[in-house]
């Protein structure tokens, strides 16, 4: 396909509550939108860093510039048929995987909508159908989280992530394990324990959570793999991993089980299906991770979480506790037979939405759009 043009959309998105972060309190929820032009179609991708760099180094005003100054000129006027010739194209510039997966995954879907097939059945996925956790961080009364979690399970949530903070730790799970002694629990430690924590991680044996994800910072993959030699829960990477090539000296280190997959954090689906397939080979399974976000980028993860060696209940946002407004309709949820909550993937070309016209013009904050040279 030859890419006709680049639309970029820098938005600001009204949330549904005030955002308290370390730099102040902010009240919209800073994205990325690309659309890539080719046969009079266009394909979506989305890039949600986040408002600034305090998760990674990306946020979504640098995102904007990236595209606009560098990718966006990379890619317009060419003739991409494969998404290796894009990563081709994209491999000359260094680091800004949040930016090139909004490129990359706008690639698939518009190869998926000028195919006329769904993107779940062009990245070869099993199911159109996929169950739902929910994540909890710290509240101001364990009460809270309690009955916080409560809701959840009854919404029909298969699983809970709870942030494990400073205060927030241990006797935290206890309180949660004896009130809900056999859901489907994980807690999330974003890199801010150290191998002298190793008592405090062999306790949480005790608890039978399904996974202790990043429990180490993100460079330290031999310091995971002696925690998970020394503990039977399982220990799951995401910050760790940001490519494939990261991914291969993972398995190779045995620093995990379980691989969280978020599409922006790695560049797009086309790497993200490398680490994917890597997984199943090594028998090191999969969860779909994600980001606050519009419905497109959901979208765009859900298709990439149907593939077989997903086997945990994919991260979810209820856009109603998160935005104020939605850019397309919600994704479609649904219960299955025994009552969990499940995503229902479109049966349309691609991921079978598009960004309401009047919406995206309100919460656009910068604009630019490139094409091709017709001689």
């Amino acid at each position: 396909m030859r890419i006709e043009g680049i639309e970029i959309f820098y938005l600001g998105v009204p949330l549904a509550r005030p955002m308290v972060t370390p730099l102040g309190t902010w009240q919209q929820l800073q994205t990325v939108l690309v659309a890539l032009e080719s046969g009079g179609l266009r394909g979506w991708g989305e890039a949600s860093p986040g408002n600034a760099p305090l998760l990674g180094p990306e946020w979504a005003g640098g995102v904007y510039r990236c595209l606009c100054e560098w990718i966006g000129p990379a890619v317009v006027g060419q003739s991409l048929d494969t998404a290796e010739q894009l990563q081709q194209r994209l491999a000359r510039l260094q680091g800004n995987r949040y930016a090139k997966a909004a490129v990359d995954c706008a690639w698939w879907d518009l190869a998926a909508r000028l195919q006329g097939k769904p993107l779940h059945q062009l990245l070869g996925g099993q199911t159109d159908r996929i169950a739902l956790g929910v994540s909890f961080d710290k509240m101001p009364d364990i009460q809270d989280l309690l009955e916080a979690m409560r809701r959840a399970f009854e919404a029909g949530y298969s699983s809970v992530e709870l942030k494990f903070r400073p205060g927030w730790e241990v006797s935290m799970v206890h309180m949660v394990r004896q009130e809900f002694p056999t859901e489907q629990i994980h807690i999330d430690v974003e890199g801010d324990l150290r191998l002298s924590h190793m008592e405090m991680l062999c306790r949480l044996d005790d608890f039978m959570l399904a996974m202790i994800e990043q429990p180490l910072p993100p460079y330290d993959l031999v310091g995971h793999a002696m925690i998970q030699d020394a503990i039977r829960t399982p220990i799951c990477l995401a910050e760790s991993i940001t490519c494939p090539e990261e991914a291969d000296i993972a398995i190779e280190l045995k620093s995990g089980r379980y691989i969280n997959l978020e599409p922006g954090r790695v560049g797009g689906l086309t790497p993200a299906q490398q680490i994917h397939d890597a997984c199943r080979t090594a028998d090191i399974g999969c969860r779909l991770g994600a980001r606050p976000q519009t419905s497109i980028g959901t979208a765009l993860g859900l298709a990439l979480g149907t593939k077989d060696n997903f086997s945990y209940p994919a991260d979810f946002f209820p856009p109603e506790d998160f935005l104020a407004d939605e850019l397309t309709e919600p994704i479609p949820l649904e219960r299955s037979s025994d009552g969990k909550l499940q995503a229902v993937l479109s049966t349309q070309p691609g991921i079978g939405r598009q960004p309401d016209p009047q919406k995206l013009h309100a919460w656009t904050l910068e604009h630019t759009r490139l094409v091709a040279n017709t001689r």
